[in-house]
């Protein structure tokens, strides 16, 4: 199945990658996807983030920290005094 890029942009970042990888727009296009999808799957989840966010600066979660904040926390964030 033929793949019709029409966008100026993705047109001209794929043949750079072409030039760059020393192969044809077809190859090119493949070897982008997998990589992509490679790094999407070892991604990290944002609980794994905010997991490694917390251990880096030493927060630890109990009780207290589970908490939700209470609405007048965020509208005090977003007002103007």
């Amino acid at each position: 199945m033929p793949i019709n890029v029409n966008n100026p942009e993705a047109d001209a970042l794929t043949r750079r990658f072409a030039q760059m990888a020393g192969v044809g727009i077809t190859d090119a296009i493949v070897i982008a996807m997998r990589e992509a999808i490679e790094r999407r799957r070892h991604a990290e989840t944002p609980l794994e983030t905010a997991a490694r966010l917390r251990r880096k600066h030493g927060v630890s979660m109990n009780d207290e920290t589970r908490k939700p904040l209470s609405r007048d926390v965020f509208d005090a964030m977003w007002s103007e005094g």
